[in-house]
């Protein structure tokens, strides 16, 4: 589904000016706090009415100032915030029920069963929000806003009031979501692992304007990207070829093959891949009788400094990566532009299943 922005607000010294339309299944809000990225939120699901703004939502007009601007109950956009905002005199079942009941479009029985299901929901229906954990409150305020029937799904910052524990839990589910809903989501972090496991496309916004937008796959292996975007090896999708007797599994990308753990996945299904920067070493001649399971060759596309260090952008195939080396270590090897290398792959992060 689409989405088309463009806001101009004041609040006292803050101005937010901002532009951008995408079609991203999963849209990420990116940048500092403060940037502006919850005024943008705030917007689109009319909570906040914007000086200037045009927002359209799957060809919808939603608002188009000064003539237009429907009310928050008829956009049929559902609102996910960081503090869960849970009915607490509720138990979970009916705080699910409060999102069914307002929806437009009501859910049937065996919609709400697979909804349960896919949050984990079902030892939690008869406990009460002050029974709950972290992370089980905000599966609940995602299921209740699911139950909503929503056009598009806006989460505002959903996990940052979770500590590092509750967030490995939450995310699971959420890539879940991604992955088995064909529900359109603008996600809204300042957490670059949380992006490159969700996103499909990255708008990165800073003091209220829109930096840099482009695909999760390009930006975060992107040397020249803006300070706050610190570069990823590699975010990819892949998809399994092959489970091998070995107990690996062979994944082929746009830019050759890759070996991980085995993945209790079928064959021909689609996982996303990350590469940490600092686990992509560097040589210039083929390495041999190594116990790294992944060598691919590469071109080396751009050098720049970060610190006592280099970020070497690389090109495999069509595939962008990263690989982070001491500076001492790029002058040793004498690295430069256009100069074919191998990148020897410390690491392979499965980061999301479909």
């Amino acid at each position: 589904m689409s989405l088309e922005v463009a806001l101009k607000h004041r609040l006292g010294d803050f101005v937010l000016d901002v532009a951008f339309a995408t079609k991203g299944r999963v849209t990420a809000l990116f940048g500092p706090s403060g940037a502006g990225k919850s005024r943008i939120i705030a917007s689109v699901a009319g909570l906040m009415r914007p000086r200037q703004g045009r927002i359209v939502v799957g060809g919808r007009v939603l608002t188009e100032t000064p003539r237009l601007f429907v009310p928050p109950e008829a956009r049929r956009l559902a609102v996910v915030f960081q503090d869960s905002r849970l009915f607490p005199h509720m138990s979970v079942d009916d705080n699910l029920k409060f999102g069914w009941r307002r929806a437009a479009v009501k859910a049937d029985a065996a919609s709400i069963a697979h909804m349960i299901d896919l949050l984990g929901l079902e030892g939690l229906l008869h406990r009460y929000p002050r029974d709950l954990s972290g992370g089980e409150k905000a599966r609940v305020a995602l299921g209740r806003a699911l139950l909503a029937s929503p056009e598009m799904l806006l989460l505002d910052e959903p996990l940052a009031s979770l500590d590092a524990a509750r967030r490995d839990e939450i995310l699971p589910y959420l890539e879940r979501l991604a992955r088995e809903t064909a529900l359109p989501m603008l996600y809204v972090s300042h957490q670059v692992d949380e992006v490159a496991r969700l996103a499909d496309e990255i708008v990165v916004i800073e003091n209220g304007r829109v930096r840099l937008q482009g695909p999760v796959f390009e930006l975060l292996a992107d040397v020249d990207a803006p300070v706050g975007v610190p570069p990823l090896g590699a975010v990819l999708d892949a998809i399994i070829e092959e489970h091998q007797a070995d107990g690996l599994t062979r994944l082929s990308f746009n830019g050759g093959v890759l070996f991980v753990p085995s993945l209790f996945r079928p064959d021909g299904a689609q996982v996303r891949v990350r590469l940490r920067a600092e686990d992509l070493m560097l040589a210039i001649e083929e390495p041999r009788a190594i116990s790294a399971n992944n060598v691919l060759s590469c071109s080396i596309a751009a050098i720049m400094p970060a610190g006592d260090h280099v970020d070497v952008q690389l090109r495999c195939g069509a595939t962008r990566l990263v690989s982070r080396i001491t500076g001492a270590s790029a002058a040793r090897l004498k690295l430069a532009s256009g100069q074919p290398v191998y990148a020897v792959v410390k690491a392979v992060t499965v980061a999301r299943e479909g």
